[in-house]
């Protein structure tokens, strides 16, 4: 004690100086204070650096009352709250202005976290500081939460979601509730993605395990950032006064689109939804859900399990339900498979809607809506070219059944649908590839399943301009080149592109040739007036529809090749009605020569 206070330290500040900076070093160290990252400087770090100061405080006054060095404890105190206040205040102002220079130039994504508690709180405070992201607000339907303040961030009720939309400018939701329920989340999401918003969920424990077979229910990645283009919003008044308060039959009910539009349907409130499916699984699964989103609201569901065509069971499921509304999305869809199957091709798709149509008419049904697909302008192939011919179908109906409107909605490829390339390339990707393509230079126009049923039930809101049934098909812009799609998929999971340029990347894009049937490039209209509605974004054509004898003689060819199961008779009928599709070189003279008669040829 003695040789510190008299030998070299004796009123030597220097000796102090270097005596403190060392325990201030050592102390650092020891706390891992130079180990924090800027950007992380929390809670945490400032009781780190709460530590340090009062180990560098202690050891001044310890050292101070060892030599003879004058001072007083307050100072020394005093000097360490300084030091405490100057240190957190420097890192703060240092995040700040680092910040600041990283966001020149930059946009930052404003996001809405769907979820107060804590899950939420940590994500908002995850983000506070990200250069390109930022947190503006909470969605929560706690009504305790409302109106508070959590991380700095108003919590706002999810009933004025379309103004806060608005009034903060929102482009992305996440959605921070990992215990809810599955189809409390896909519910929620829907209602998100019809306002054209990108919605991703936090993932629960099991989840991020691996473990939870509902984790695919709601998509992590969002199709329409593949689009090119701005996301169709439908929203419209005049929808909810279509089918509010009214009796709707949705057929094929269980599939992509149809299990959509049941969704987006019951948000209207109509008073009964019939469910019509052939599939008793998907049947199931979509009656399940629909009546668990219901559960709190006065709609009947009702659930038919049959065939479009089944003409008894048609009639009487519409007279028994007295069905106002028919939304005919039953359909046989997948290309390949219909190119090797055209007798199921036109039973399902040309036979059934006629069928389907016919028992609307009969049930004095007031508007039947027909959904049809891009693949119909122009066929090529078979599944396209009986598309085409239930729309033939449906304008024939429409100028002999003048209490029943009928109208026809066109589109193109559903992202995320059933045996479309989005499912078809993550899962390509996801066994490390390759990713196939049938050809480079071919292109598709897109939609996301949200605008698809979107765009049905607006068009099936906007009453044909005349008896002739219209066809409404959407400005979608322009076509997607698919390689591009494939390209933007795969960096979109983290990974690289293996091709000549770069051998050693991590996923190679292969091309295998256009299937029978497929088509380069695919049209939206057809030859005829196009006319404008009262959306923007949507048309209505008026193509040449065929004669009432050559449809007679067209159904008869059909339905004689579907008897007999004779596929060759049946990509007959389909040649000789369509002008510019593929002739089969064993096309039956008998067919031909049965659809001929008073029928006249017409561009598709």
């Amino acid at each position: 004690m003695f040789a510190i206070g008299t030998g070299i330290g004796s009123h030597n500040p220097y000796f102090l100086f270097v005596a403190v900076s060392g325990i201030a070093g050592v102390s650092s160290l020891g706390l891992g204070l130079p180990r924090i990252k800027l950007n992380a400087y929390g809670r945490h770090a400032i009781v780190v650096t709460g530590k340090f100061v009062f180990l560098v405080t202690v050891s001044m006054l310890i050292l101070f009352h060892l030599t003879d060095i004058p001072t007083e404890a307050p100072a020394v105190t005093g000097f360490g709250l300084a030091l405490f206040l100057g240190s957190v205040a420097a890192r703060y102002c240092m995040l700040t202005v680092l910040l600041w220079i990283l966001r020149q130039g930059q946009t930052r994504q404003r996001l809405v976290i769907y979820g107060a508690g804590d899950t939420g709180l940590h994500m908002a405070l995850a983000l506070r500081n990200h250069p390109r992201i930022l947190p503006v607000a909470f969605l929560d339907d706690d009504i305790d939460l409302q109106a508070m303040t959590v991380a700095g961030l108003p919590v706002l009720s999810p009933a004025r979601l379309e103004n806060v939309v608005g009034e903060y400018a929102i482009d992305r939701v996440v959605l921070a509730m990992p215990s809810s329920s599955a189809t409390k989340l896909a519910q929620i999401t829907r209602k998100l993605q019809v306002l054209g918003l990108q919605v991703q969920a936090m993932p629960s424990f099991a989840q991020l395990a691996g473990t939870d077979a509902a984790s695919a229910s709601v998509a992590p990645d969002f199709p329409g950032q593949f689009l090119g283009r701005a996301v169709f919003s439908g929203q419209s008044p005049d929808v909810s006064q279509a089918y509010g308060g009214r009796v709707v039959l949705v057929s094929g009910a269980g599939g992509s689109v149809g299990s959509e539009l049941c969704r987006q349907l019951i948000t209207h409130l109509p008073k009964m939804l019939v469910l019509y499916e052939q599939s008793e699984v998907a049947l199931y699964t979509i009656d399940r859900e629909l009546r668990e989103l219901t559960q709190h609201e006065h709609i009947q569901i009702v659930s038919i399990l049959g065939s479009v065509t089944d003409a008894a069971l048609a009639r009487r499921t519409m007279l028994d339900t007295k069905t106002e509304v028919v939304l005919h999305a039953a359909a046989y869809k997948h290309v390949p498979l219909i190119e090797s199957n055209p007798v199921a091709g036109l039973a399902n798709n040309v036979i059934g809607t006629r069928i389907f149509a016919e028992a609307a008419v009969f049930a004095g049904v007031q508007r039947f809506l027909l959904i049809s697909t891009d693949k119909a302008v122009r066929p090529t192939g078979v599944m396209g070219a009986t598309k085409r011919l239930a729309e033939l179908v449906v304008q024939d109906l429409a100028l002999r059944s003048p209490q029943t409107r009928f109208s026809t909605v066109r589109f193109g490829n559903v992202l995320g649908s059933s045996g479309s390339v989005l499912p078809l390339f993550r899962d390509q990707i996801a066994r490390g590839g390759p990713v196939t393509l049938t050809d480079d230079n071919v292109t598709r126009y897109f939609m996301t399943l949200a605008e698809a049923a979107q765009l049905v039930l607006l068009t099936g809101a906007l009453l044909p301009s005349t008896q002739l049934a219209d066809i409404f098909v959407l400005d979608m812009g322009k076509p997607i080149k698919i390689r591009d799609l494939a390209e933007r998929m795969i960096k979109a999971q983290g990974l690289t592109l293996r091709d000549l340029g770069n051998p050693v990347g991590d996923i190679e894009i292969i091309v295998t040739g256009l299937r029978p049937g497929e088509k380069l490039h695919e049209e939206i209209l057809t030859e005829g007036p196009i006319l404008p509605t009262p959306h923007p974004k949507v048309l209505r054509a008026q193509p040449v529809g065929l004669s009432e004898i050559a449809i007679v003689s067209v159904l008869k060819a059909a339905r004689a090749a579907i008897e007999d199961c004779d596929q060759v008779a049946a990509r007959a009928v389909i040649s000789a009605c369509l002008d510019g599709f593929p002739r089969s070189e064993d096309q039956r003279a008998d067919s031909l020569s049965i659809i001929r008669v008073g029928a006249d040829l017409v561009s598709a």
